[in-house]
């Protein structure tokens, strides 16, 4: 549940409106394998990740067929409702291909820093090589991420109960991932969920660092320079327009 502000006063609202056709693809897979599951339970140690398996086996597809997997209809069912209540928003802002790029990525990623975590030299790293993580909420996760970014003023229930703006509601839910990766040894799951938003927060900060892009924008604002000086115009613009670009 979330609530808005503005100055003809507040909303309450339970979810952000319709499914959209991306948010339509993605928890129709996550069910659909999720059924699977139940029927072939083996489906899971082929399709979890296994830090191990990825490591001396090379099964690297676990790296994104774990995504679609759940423990239990609880697990499927909260992790669809936020894929639902904080993917919707981000995806009308940024549009279903950046939406399912960042999706992938976040998710893939949690992943990758799993198996890179699994590989250190402590005996709670070497825990987690044998055991099988599954799970949408590496990219969850990473939503959640963007979603304090864009909306950090926006009020989340924390059980529905207890409203925390987003950005306080992300820092709470990441101090618990971090403590809990290093205080459960059951941690899996928790060391993928901060790697999530490790990888969510990377990428969008990232994204203006991005050399060809870089390369295209400052090659464009030359030859509009160079135009300017050989016609003799001179536009007013707007300034920093550095500043101004939206990653």
């Amino acid at each position: 549940m979330t609530r808005s502000s503005s100055r003809y006063g507040s909303s309450i609202a339970f979810g952000p409106g319709p499914l959209s056709p991306a948010l339509k693809a993605l928890i129709g897979a996550n069910v659909l394998l999720f059924v699977v599951q139940l029927v072939l339970p083996g489906v899971t140690w082929t399709l979890g990740l296994m830090p191990a398996a990825v490591v001396e086996q090379f099964y690297v597809w676990q790296l994104g067929t774990y995504m679609f997997l759940h423990a239990g209809m609880f697990h499927i069912l909260f992790n669809m409702l936020a894929l639902w209540m904080f993917g919707t928003e981000l995806e009308r802002i940024w549009g279903t291909r950046y939406f399912l790029k960042f999706y992938f990525v976040t998710g893939i990623g949690a992943a990758a820093l799993t198996v890179l975590f699994s590989q250190l030299p402590f005996e709670l790293a070497r825990g987690l090589q044998h055991s099988i993580v599954i799970g949408a909420s590496g990219a969850i996760y990473g939503l959640l991420l963007a979603y304090a970014l864009y909306f950090p003023d926006r009020q989340i229930y924390l059980y529905l109960v207890f409203p925390i703006p987003a950005k306080y509601f992300v820092m709470i839910i990441g101090v618990i991932a971090f403590y809990s990766s290093l205080a459960d040894n059951n941690g899996v799951a928790n060391a993928t969920h901060l790697g999530g938003l490790l990888v969510g927060y990377l990428y969008l900060k990232g994204a203006r660092l991005r050399p060809l892009s870089e390369a295209k924008y400052w090659y464009l604002r030359w030859k509009m320079h160079r135009t300017r000086k050989k016609f003799d115009v001179y536009s007013g613009g707007r300034p920093n327009d550095w500043n101004r670009r939206v990653h």
